[in-house]
């Protein structure tokens, strides 16, 4: 029953850390655009499957990774290691960037705009360029932060 409250409870996270995203589409949709949302019925079961799929995302990185990293940085910490914390702190940092889910899709439509407004050449090959620019770009300045509040 405990693991059951905790995944609701995440689930509710996951919702709440979601809304700054759904208030800014809306307010641009209705707002800005003044056009209804298409297919809201299809855009509330994709906001559904979001939230689910963030809440095992980020349950499953509770109990499986953060363990292991907070371990990790403490025996950095403990041992003295400076430079090896730092780099632990820009790999980490850089790593769940570049792996996560949101900033690849972002980057693949940033590049799929870029390309239809002309910026970039309308092939898979540019488009796929951009994006992973974009995506390491992001992930390099992710890892730096890190590295910097280390």
């Amino acid at each position: 029953m405990q693991g059951l409250k905790s995944l609701l409870g995440a689930m509710i996270n996951s919702f709440k850390d979601l809304m700054p995203i759904v208030l800014v589409v809306l307010f641009f949709q209705l707002v800005v655009l003044q056009e209804p949302l298409p297919n809201v019925l299809s855009i509330l079961f994709g906001l559904l499957l979001v939230v689910l799929g963030l809440t095992f995302f980020v349950f499953g990185l509770e109990m499986g990774l953060f363990p292991i990293g907070e371990t990790m940085a403490q025996s950095f910490a403990r041992k003295g290691s400076v430079f090896w914390l730092m780099v632990f702190s820009f790999c980490l940092g850089f790593g769940t960037t570049i792996a996560e889910p949101a900033l690849t899709a972002v980057s693949a439509e940033a590049a799929e705009v870029a390309a239809e407004g002309g910026i970039i050449p309308m092939t898979e090959d540019s488009m796929q360029s951009y994006a992973d620019g974009l995506r390491l770009s992001v992930a390099i300045s992710v890892g730096l932060a890190s590295y910097l509040a280390c």
